[in-house]
């Protein structure tokens, strides 16, 4: 409960801090430049699939399983191995996109301008992957605080640099360009690793005696780990513990990070012609860019804001319910997919009459569009079954039903991509708007289906 107040009450303010900085960008950037700018998120999206996403949740995992038997060497070693995986990948990935930033452009996002910001964003997918290994492993031992407070230190110190850099291009009277904001990004990164890192350090020198290990980095390296009565492993006998773990650690992450590429991918074809299909239904290329970046840049924040409530839920769902299926507790699972269908729903229909009371104001006094307000008000209607699917795919996933939800995504996604490429060349940005609405309602009732199924199997089991 601690840990869902912990990372609700963050994610909260870093939300809060997140939403008025899009209401500053997109007022010193116009909705075209918040077009542009959002256009890099695919590759973003792509970049965490590929490097860290799946390795993240596996150290979530493991090391979850081996805090209940306090076995902190092994804990270590799991995020250690993860990290040098997911470190290898991330570096491969960074310099593939900084090469070949021009042809990603160009090629793979349709616009060029998006070349010198693809460049930036390369240098913090390193960074990325560091606070990413670290936060699952605090994660698995359900000390949420550390991932709130990384995630609170990189939405401040990205916003204030932004800020900070805008402010001195107004006194040298320079204009200010987008990519400011992505060097924001950096800048963000950069503080949450050095958070990150700093507190798991500070964890060794918790869990383990100074006698027991010559530094941190020999303790995380495995090198001088020791516990009572038990002498440093030989050098090869630590590369066979690793390669071990490793191999644990890629048999779930794989498969993990293959259906998160194959979601993110097709997610970022949806995001890439978006403006390309409202090009075909008339809209030159600035209009096109412009009605994305009032989507996607400023109306979608908006809805999303209260998400911070069921993601912070979301997160400790996997490790809770993944402990309490493998130990048998049947009630548990029951009440955990009931509570959560519960209060989603009250929560999502509470934020939809909101949002319908406030959208058109909101847009005007916000983000000075109308056209924003429109969707704000279309889009409210998304948020029961936006919040419900993302807690019950957690459940699903703790479950070890992985292969059920990545279906489900799957399936949504192909339903709204097919509202892309044939409705929005006949209807505009209200073909894409329906087909959001349409596909979220698919992956609510799949995934509620298959929720509801399990706790009726495990009510029957509990009564036997």
């Amino acid at each position: 409960m601690t840990g869902t107040v912990i990372l609700t009450l963050t994610g909260l303010l870093s939300r809060f801090i997140g939403f008025f900085y899009r209401i500053f960008l997109s007022n010193v950037f116009g909705a075209e430049g918040m077009g542009i700018y959002q256009l890099i998120s695919p590759v973003l999206a792509l970049s965490f699939a590929l490097t860290v996403s799946g390795i993240q949740t596996a150290i979530s995992k493991y090391v979850a399983s081996e805090t209940s038997t306090h076995d902190y060497k092994t804990s270590f070693r799991t995020l250690w191995a993860g990290f040098i995986l997911a470190m290898a990948l991330s570096i491969v990935c960074a310099l593939y996109i900084y090469l070949y930033a021009d042809w990603i452009a160009a090629t793979l996002l349709l616009e060029a301008r998006t070349a010198p910001l693809l460049r930036i964003i390369a240098l913090s997918i390193p960074m990325a992957t560091v606070h990413s290994c670290i936060n699952g492993y605090f994660y698995g031992i359900r000390k949420t605080a550390i991932p709130a407070i990384s995630q609170l230190a990189e939405q401040i110190c990205r916003v204030g640099s932004v800020y900070l850099i805008y402010h001195i291009c107004r006194q040298h009277h320079t204009t200010p360009t987008i990519s400011f904001a992505v060097v924001g990004l950096v800048i963000g990164e950069s503080a949450s690793m050095i958070v990150s890192v700093i507190a798991i350090l500070s964890r060794a020198h918790q869990v383990f005696p100074a006698r027991d290990y010559q530094s941190p980095k020999g303790l995380l390296s495995g090198r001088t780990l020791r516990t009572a009565g038990t002498s440093s492993a030989s050098s090869g006998a630590l590369i066979s513990v690793y390669r071990r773990i490793m191999g644990q650690l890629l048999q779930l992450a794989v498969p993990l990070s293959a259906n998160r590429l194959i979601i993110n991918l097709l997610q970022s074809i949806e995001a890439i012609y978006i403006p390309n299909r409202l090009m075909a239904y008339g809209l030159n290329n600035a209009d096109a860019l412009g009605v994305y970046g009032v989507l996607t840049g400023m109306s979608l924040p908006l809805i999303l804001f209260p998400s911070a409530i069921t993601n912070s839920i979301s997160v400790l769902l996997l490790p809770i319910v993944s402990e309490a299926d493998a130990s048998g507790n049947k009630n548990a699972v029951r009440r955990a997919i009931m509570t959560s269908i519960r209060y989603c729903l009250l929560l999502g229909f509470g934020c939809t009459a909101m949002f319908l009371l406030i959208g058109r104001p909101a847009g005007r006094l916000l983000f000075h569009s109308e056209l924003a307000g429109s969707f704000i008000i279309t889009l409210s209607f998304i948020c029961p079954f936006m919040y419900i699917a993302s807690t019950l795919n957690s459940i699903l996933n703790g479950l070890g039903k992985t292969a059920q939800t990545f279906l489900f995504s799957v399936v949504s996604l192909l339903l709204r991509l097919l509202f892309v490429f044939i409705a929005i060349p006949i209807y505009g940005i209200k073909g894409y708007l329906w087909g959001t609405l349409a596909s979220q309602m698919l992956q609510t009732l799949l995934c509620t289906i298959s929720a509801l199924h399990i706790s009726h199997k495990t009510h029957r089991a509990c009564d036997s």
